[in-house]
């Protein structure tokens, strides 16, 4: 299971997690060093693959079915 956790890293390269969490072993992790804030558009590219294995089902797509009159003439 991935978790992401968001986290400071000073100059001389120390992690501080910006929230606890609770491991049961040692764990890999990748840290993405961005040079600036985030913008909204930057976070929501590096979640659009995990956002559409979910939203991409035909599943999802009858859930959401009954809200199609809401928006005449747009398609799926």
């Amino acid at each position: 299971m991935l978790k992401t956790v968001e986290a400071i890293i000073d100059e001389q390269g120390n992690v501080k997690l910006l929230e606890p969490i609770q491991l049961s072993k040692p764990e890999r992790a990748f840290v993405i060093i961005f040079s600036e804030e985030p913008d909204v558009s930057e976070t929501a590219l590096l979640s659009e693959d995990a956002l559409a294995e979910h939203w991409l089902r035909p599943e999802e797509d009858a859930a959401w079915e009954h809200l199609q009159h809401l928006h005449p003439g747009k398609s799926s």
